[in-house]
């Protein structure tokens, strides 16, 4: 049986190479512990929203926002149960959803690379609400974000 940590391991190599998605839009975990997770992508040509302007498309920034919390609730919700038979680990995270996301705009998204953080507010049995930010390069936030999932 693997152990908590390569259990973790597993899932950010996952999220790094099996996701399409993910793949798409460059993001790669930067860091991932119970207690946050980071992640960061690079701007290119694909993820421009405003062409006039050159600034990231709203639409990747409540993405990656998604991600970010998804990801933390998920490692949550392992910790929380990791305890617990190996098949309900993998049934729980078969389970974990987006219910809400709320996204404010703080700043347009100018840079050159994006980090995306992520801490969970509160976790229970059934739901988790998670706190998500983003930042350029220049440590410049961009956007902040609450999200709900399921994960129980």
């Amino acid at each position: 049986m693997m152990t908590k940590e390569q259990l973790i391991e597993a899932i950010t190599l996952y999220f790094n190479e099996n996701i399409p998605f993910n793949k798409l839009v460059g993001i790669l975990v930067e860091e991932v512990s119970v207690e946050q997770v980071v992640l960061r992508f690079p701007m290119k040509p694909e993820l421009i929203g405003n062409t006039f302007m050159g600034i990231l498309h709203g639409g990747v920034t409540s993405t990656v926002l998604d991600v970010a919390g998804g990801l933390v609730a998920m490692i949550n919700a392992i910790d929380r149960v990791f305890q617990s038979d190996p098949a309900m680990i993998q049934e729980k995270m078969r389970k974990i959803g987006t219910i809400d996301l709320r996204v404010d705009y703080l700043r347009p998204g100018y840079g050159e690379e994006f980090f995306a953080s992520a801490t969970v507010i509160r976790h229970g049995k059934k739901i988790a609400v998670t706190r998500m930010e983003l930042r350029n390069e220049k440590n410049e936030q961009i956007a902040l974000g609450t999200a709900t999932y399921l994960v129980g």
